[in-house]
C-alpha cells in the first residue's frame, strides 16, 4: 500500500541551503589591492610574504572592511611567531586562520568551493542556459559568440 503523496518542493520549509556557500574564482592576478600592513615596525620577511598571498587569494574576495582589522591581528600573531616559534602562537594562529578560510579544511566547512577562472566562465554559461530554460531569465542572455 503507498504512502502519502509527498510534498510540494516548494512548500518544503527545510531545504539545507547554506548562507556561507560561495564560489571563488583563482586568477593570476589580485582582485583587491591588499591593505598595507601596520607601519611602525619592521615586519618579519615571511609574515610580509604571508600577508601578499592572503590577498592574492580567491579568499580574499569574500572579506569585508571589517575582517581587515581581525586579519591585522592575525598577522601581529603570524609576525610573534616567525620572531620566536611557541606552540601556543601556532595553536592562536590555527584558530584564527578558520575565521577566514584560510586552509581547504575550512573553505570546505565554509562551503567555498574555489574553481579556476575557465571553469568560472564556463560553468556561468551552463547556469545561465539552465535558467533560460526554467524560464528564470530571458532566453537571448543564455547566448554566446562561437569562434
Amino acid at each position: 500500500m503507498p504512502g502519502p503523496v509527498p510534498k510540494n518542493p516548494a512548500l518544503r520549509q527545510r531545504r539545507n541551503k547554506s548562507a556561507t556557500r560561495a564560489e571563488l574564482t583563482t586568477d593570476e592576478q589580485p582582485r583587491k589591492r591588499a591593505p598595507q600592513l601596520p607601519r611602525g615596525r619592521e615586519w618579519h620577511r615571511l609574515t610580509r610574504a604571508w600577508w601578499r598571498e592572503v590577498w592574492r587569494s580567491p579568499m580574499a574576495e569574500e572579506f569585508l572592511a571589517s575582517d581587515v582589522h581581525g586579519l591585522y591581528i592575525l598577522a601581529e600573531l603570524v609576525d610573534q611567531f616567525w620572531m620566536m616559534p611557541a606552540t601556543g602562537l601556532a595553536t592562536e594562529i590555527r584558530l584564527q586562520r578558520q575565521c577566514f578560510g584560510l586552509t581547504p579544511i575550512d573553505r570546505r566547512r565554509l562551503q567555498w568551493e574555489v574553481t579556476r577562472a575557465e571553469d568560472a566562465t564556463k560553468r556561468r554559461g551552463q547556469r545561465k542556459v539552465r535558467q533560460a530554460q526554467d524560464g528564470e531569465i530571458d532566453p537571448r542572455e543564455a547566448l554566446r559568440a562561437v569562434k
